[in-house]
């Protein structure tokens, strides 16, 4: 308990340190205060500005800045906010040297007893006896060593030495080359960006790094925040925090709403002005990454540390993957959204590393042990037979008595016995194996880097061959994180498909076009993709995006329509909002008239429609009965599907009848529908086939997301995750935590044993729940094997699942560097289908070790026979013992 209440106190030393020193400063806020601040949301957050500050020109106030003039770009005043807040800089953790990686793979269990065995067998090598023996000792059967045997002695020891060292440097050099390539890979946007700030009433481009607490930054869409801000004023902002929450939906802000911006999260409509509040580790992303291990170097010594008094020997793969704020991630988790404490026992938990070995390093260190023991019985056997059957021969059977002067001779014998001991143990321990298994691995890691898996660990990829079960991220990982267009209906027909243009009727297609096309914030667009092998960006709401991206799917484009009737031409818009639940814009027609265009909830829209386009763009009447129908073969079938169905619509207005622009209920009806279509962020196209593969594989595979039940329930049947007629559950996180917690609101490990056996999809998550189910799997003792459990996420909220897991694949195009950083291997392609080639190559390790043990333990148990049975009954300690296992390796080799 102590140890955990030291390491909460840890877990952000440098703020910690600091958090008395902003009242000397002469600022009217602390650090403390700031990032208490920014854990707020919503009202809640209101309040607290409203209590503390009085409103956010309160809080410019106190931070000695004003809202609309900025700081005054005085050296001195910056340097002296990034001293007391700190800078907007994340100190990358520090890659083991190669030193470091050498030292760890020497702690392995089999290269220990390899390196014991060497030594004690090189160090007998050069045992020289004293002398000759005297007729008085007898010249027993011992017999002089053959001269030549005497002087190659050496060779057993050095052979055994220099396996051990191969196997050290393979993995090192192994270890160290991919955390080069990560390094490489992985690029911090924080530190190349540029970011729009006022100061002395002046925009200036500033790099993000040069960001202090207290700077009035400008926010547009398509920024990604760098650091966190309590909002001053806004027009119509919208945040993507998908990243940090794994809501796919857009959140507004708005300065008396929710005025919280956080950092790495993306703007997506509108603009606004920000005031910063935290930065560098003291933003969101940054106290994420310091509970991950990636915040400085205060935080690795103190996981040493309490590694140290754990004690545990662990194995140099298992090692790389348990460092940094491990007890952090432990702690953290198991206070839920519901505020529950931990329970007394994961409590004792949380001070023990992270990880145990992973599956078949488990395994073979197992192995590696029983064979020690086993070398070691049969070598005490032999040397105790050896002594016995020299002192009955000696003192019995010839009646000699032990005579001082044949002391040495005596002793010399005895020594002779023991290095035969040595050897028949030397003999025993397959010294060929961790060279095989890292050769393996190293392998099957170079192969996995051609199929997109970049691997930061080599232990990852054996482990994957073990994997039972696979928790996914639904959002960009199972799904494109892009809402499309994916059905439709127009003129008469129901397209499953993007139909082809040829198969629409022009007019049709030409005024679905200018709807979509003008009927859309202008600000929303599709641009070309950042990389290459990306998807094009989308850029504004993501509804409409949607509706951009159907009319490139058509072969049509959106912006000569734009730069025919730029927005400054547009004769009348009513925008979205909740009440109207649709967007209609009305233009001026070359003749005088007018048309309007209209789009929305189809429900709503529907509704106001008296006319429909038919196959022929001719307009049909559009009565209430056929609405009915409409809805129950066209609507329903969609929202089955899990889409959310947007009607759009038209009206055109003669030049002699210009209506009453104010009165929006006569304005936007009387509508003539054009289409009907169904928009969701669509299933990856090739992950339906890898989860069958993952499930003919024995791998049961989980959908985790933050997304609604419904929508998270339809893709995972698309998936394939849940099947009709299966016993599966399907729980929103609130549901999750009422299962699995006490009435204290404790974590019970025997009620999460009752729920994640047919848990399927987990909606509404919160990364905490995330983690929770993670660690329960893991820690679950039901089967009769533990279960080995993948994570596969792209988002900071994934993080700390990644983290826990036995293997945590992060995606390497839309992945953030939290879950980069969190990850064993990164798939660099984003495709799911990576993680069942993973497994792939997981599992032809395993092949190649049981081929290779197949071959060394055959050999060894061979020559451990008849190395005993040549000391003990023939005396064949006589002849050389160096050539035993290659003359058996031979003859095994033969047959």
């Amino acid at each position: 308990m102590g140890d955990m209440a030291n390491s909460s106190i840890e877990f952000h030393p440098k703020p910690q340190q600091q958090r008395d020193v902003p009242q000397a400063g002469g600022f009217g806020c602390t650090l403390a205060e700031l990032r208490t601040l920014m854990e707020l949301r919503g009202a809640e957050a209101l309040q607290k500005i409203e209590e503390a500050y009085g409103d956010v020109s309160g809080l410019c106030r106190r931070l000695k800045t004003s809202p609309t003039e900025g700081l005054a770009d005085n050296t001195n005043d910056l340097e002296k906010r990034r001293q007391i807040y700190g800078q907007n800089f994340i100190p990358p953790k520090q890659p083991k040297t190669f030193l470091q990686l050498v030292w760890e793979a020497l702690q392995d269990v089999t290269l220990i007893i390899l390196e014991v065995a060497a030594i004690v067998s090189l160090g007998l090598s050069f045992y020289a006896p004293p002398g000759e023996e005297s007729e008085a000792c007898g010249n027993v059967s011992g017999g002089a060593e053959d001269e030549g045997e005497a002087e190659a002695g050496w060779i057993e020891g050095a052979a055994i030495l220099l396996s051990v060292i191969c196997v050290v440097l393979v993995t090192a050099f192994n270890d160290w080359s991919k955390e080069k390539q990560f390094r490489g890979l992985q690029s911090r946007i924080e530190q190349e960006q540029k970011f729009t700030v006022i100061r002395n009433g002046q925009l200036l481009q500033v790099p993000v790094a040069a960001l202090v607490v207290g700077d009035i930054a400008q926010v547009k869409y398509g920024d990604l925040l760098p650091a966190d801000g309590v909002l001053i004023q806004a027009n119509d902002l919208k945040i993507d925090e998908s990243s940090l929450t794994g809501e796919s939906d857009h959140v507004r802000k708005s300065a008396d709403k929710d005025p919280m911006l956080l950092s790495g999260t993306h703007v997506m409509e509108g603009s606004g002005r920000m005031v910063v509040t935290a930065v560098g580790v003291n933003s969101q992303t940054g106290i994420i990454f310091t509970l991950l291990g990636a915040g400085g170097e205060e935080e690795e010594k103190k996981d040493k540390k309490g590694k140290q008094q754990d004690g545990a020997m662990e194995s140099s793969q298992t090692k790389a993957k348990k460092q940094d704020g491990a007890v952090a991630m432990e702690m953290q988790p198991l206070k839920s959204a519901e505020g529950g404490e931990m329970e007394e026992r994961e409590k004792k938990k949380a001070n023990a590393p992270k990880k145990e070995k992973s599956v078949l390093q488990g395994k073979l260190t197992k192995l590696a042990v029983q064979i020690g023991k086993a070398g070691l019985v049969m070598s005490a056997i032999t040397v105790i037979i050896l002594v016995l059957y020299f002192v009955i021969e000696t003192f019995v059977v010839e009646g000699r008595t032990w005579l001082a002067e044949c002391t040495p001779v005596y002793v010399q014998y005895f020594v002779k016995f023991f290095i035969i001991g040595v050897t028949v143990l030397v003999v025993a321990v397959p010294e060929g194996l961790p060279l095989a298994v890292t050769i393996s691995l190293a392998y099957s890691v170079k192969k996995m880097m051609k199929d997109n898996n970049l691997v930061r660990h080599l232990d990852a990829c054996e482990t994957m061959g073990n994997a039972t079960a696979i928790c996914s991220d639904k959002t960009g990982t199972l799904t494109t994180n892009r809402m499309t267009v994916v059905q439709s209906y127009l003129g008469d027909t129901h397209y499953k498909e993007i139909p082809a243009p040829s198969a629409l009727t022009p007019k049709i297609l030409d005024l679905l076009v200018h709807a979509i096309s003008i009927n859309s914030a202008y600000t929303t667009k599709i641009l070309p993709p950042e990389k290459e092998g990306a998807l094009p960006r989308q850029v504004g709401n993501k509804t409409e995006c949607a509706l951009l991206g159907f009319v490139l799917d058509l072969k049509r484009d959106f912006q000569p329509v734009r730069e025919q009737i730029p927005e400054d031409k547009l004769y009348k818009v009513y925008t979205f909002n909740s009440v109207r639940k649709s967007m209609s814009t009305v233009i001026r027609m070359p003749d005088g008239g007018f048309r309007l265009f209209s789009k929305g909830a189809s429900e709503i829209l529907l509704k106001k429609c008296t006319n429909i386009l038919n196959s022929n763009g001719e307009l049909r009447g559009f009565r209430p009965r056929d609405r009915d129908d409409m809805v129950r073969k066209i609507i329903e079938p969609m929202a089955c599907d899990g889409l959310r169905t947007i009607c759009i619509a038209y009206r055109d207005f003669s030049a002699g009848q210009e209506p009453d622009w104010d009165n929006e209920n006569e304005v936007v009806g009387d509508l003539t529908c054009i289409a009907v279509v169904g928009i969701e962020d669509p299933v990856r196209p090739e992950v339906p086939e890898a989860i069958r593969k993952c499930q003919r594989a024995g791998i049961t595979v989980r959908m985790v997301t933050g997304d609604n039940i419904n929508t998270a329930r339809a893709i995972a049947a698309k998936c394939g995750i849940i099947q009709p007629g299966e016993d599966f559950l399907c729980l929103e996180g609130k549901e999750f935590n009422r299962r699995i917690r006490n009435e204290k609101g404790e974590i019970e490990q025997e009620r999460l044993d009752k729920v994640w056996p047919k848990l399927r999809v987990l909606a509404r998550s919160s990364p905490t729940d995330k983690h929770t189910l993670v660690k329960g799997i893991i820690d679950s003792t039901t089967g009769e094997q533990r279960q080995v459990v993948a994570v596969t996420g792209d988002g900071t909220n994934d993080g700390p699942a990644l983290k826990k897991a036995d293997v945590g694949f992060a995606m390497g195009i839309a992945g953030t560097d939290v879950a980069k950083e969190a990850s064993d291997i990164i798939l660099t392609d984003d495709n799911f289908t990576s993680i069942v080639k993973a497994v792939m190559w997981g599992r032809n390790v395993y092949d190649s070790i049981s081929k290779f043990l197949q071959f060394q333990l055959t050999v060894n148990v061979v020559a451990v026979i008849v190395a005993f049975t040549g000391a003990c009954i023939t005396q064949f300690w006589k002849f050389p013992m160096n050539g035993i296992r290659q003359y058996v390796a031979l003859c095994v080799w033969l047959l």
